[in-house]
């Protein structure tokens, strides 16, 4: 009797799918849908994050940044039209960033809004916890993108946009072409 071959072994390690996940709009009004989707993604797992976000509140901007890196997500950031303010942060955690020839970035200092009716004791808390906050923000993106402090402080005050050839020149991520194919064959 004939016996047939056995079938080829499945290597779910070498299978696994990525995920892919958008952080578009305002980052504060998503929150929890985006929290949920990273912590759905597998741990250390590999995957790509689509930004075209204006930020946000920036405590978003760092949940999101931490549980990318908490996590060991190998996150592939492409930058496809805007990227701002707090979405920077999740941005500069992804392990490879792409900008196209049409994206732009916009660094700015953190901006504190309140309820109106805010007594002054409370708002010059607000004013020295925004101060503190600022600096630790700063400190953070800038050893994110592995970038001098000096050179972030020079694009958030007062605030600037840089355009993807720009990020692409400074070295914060790779260019990468709208009109030659799958961003994986660009990934090498």
């Amino acid at each position: 009797m004939k016996r047939s071959p056995p079938p080829p072994r499945f290597d779910r390690g070498d299978k696994q799918p990525a995920w892919e996940i958008a952080i578009a709009g305002d980052l504060t009004d998503k929150q929890n849908d985006l929290l949920e989707r990273l912590l759905d993604a597998p741990l250390r797992s590999r995957g790509t994050i689509y930004f075209d976000s204006c930020g946000g509140s920036a405590y978003v901007g760092i949940s999101l940044a931490g549980l990318i890196r908490l996590r060991g997500l190998e996150a592939t950031g492409v930058v496809l039209g805007e990227c701002s303010s707090a979405a920077l942060l999740p941005f500069a955690a992804c392990v490879k960033r792409y900008v196209t020839p049409h994206s732009y970035l916009f660094f700015h200092p953190v901006r504190w809004s309140s309820e109106e009716n805010v007594k002054i004791e409370e708002a010059a808390e607000w004013t020295r916890h925004f101060g503190v906050l600022e600096d630790e923000m700063d400190r953070l993106l800038a050893r994110l993108f592995d970038v001098s402090l000096d050179v972030l402080m020079g694009w958030t005050r007062p605030g600037r946009f840089l355009s993807g050839p720009e990020i692409a020149a400074a070295g914060l991520a790779k260019l990468v072409d709208l009109f030659s194919g799958d961003l994986r064959a660009q990934q090498t």
